[in-house]
């Protein structure tokens, strides 16, 4: 007979570089911007920026509008300076349904994504982690576990990865786990894990 187990994994594989003009390709849009891409390969979410290459754009806004790392809908306003360069959000987006400008901005603006990440565990729902396992990519790097959304929820912990590609970081939780009553969300910059497996029941 088979051992029988409730505790599940979850997988977060992630190494989808930044790109800064993936959401929206230059352009000068008077409202309602044209999206290039609406969601990213690894599935999870991500920070968003937004450059302008004119200078003569100060108090201008851009409204991102989408979902989080649990589906449920979200929205940010990032305010444009009066420099060329670029200015980054704080929320993280799983997709991105549109992208509104306040007025026409004097040069091309760009909406892309930066290092910043963040994914699920167990669907967001009721969970309790058991333990990890993490495979560090080149960098070293922190991933920050959250009980509910980064935007919302609380941090429970964090390990470091170490910097050396490939070198896997273990660890499992004491007796019946942490329990994470508004789900599980990871947060972690691309280029500092290759791959993580969460333990959960």
């Amino acid at each position: 007979m088979g051992v029988q187990t409730d505790v599940q994994v979850g997988l977060i594989s992630d190494e989808v570089a930044a790109d800064g003009d993936f959401i929206v390709t230059a352009a000068r849009p008077n409202t309602t911007a044209t999206l290039a891409n609406t969601e990213f390969a690894s599935g999870g979410a991500r920070l968003l920026s937004v450059t302008t290459a004119g200078t003569s754009d100060n108090g201008k806004t851009t409204t991102i509008t989408g979902t989080d790392v649990f589906d449920s809908s979200i929205s940010e306003v990032i305010t444009s300076t009066g420099s060329a360069e670029a200015v980054d959000g704080t929320k993280y987006f799983k997709t991105v349904s549109s992208v509104v400008c306040s007025a026409q901005y004097a040069g091309n603006i760009t909406v892309g994504s930066i290092a910043g990440a963040a994914q699920s565990v167990a669907g967001g729902g009721r969970t309790r982690l058991k333990g990890y396992s993490i495979v560090s990519g080149g960098t070293a790097g922190v991933v920050s576990f959250y009980n509910g959304t980064p935007e919302d929820g609380s941090i429970i912990m964090k390990a470091r990865t170490i910097g050396t590609d490939n070198t896997t970081l273990d660890n499992t939780i004491p007796d019946e786990g942490l329990l994470l009553k508004d789900g599980l969300s990871i947060e972690y910059s691309v280029g500092t894990i290759d791959m993580m497996h969460f333990f959960f029941a």
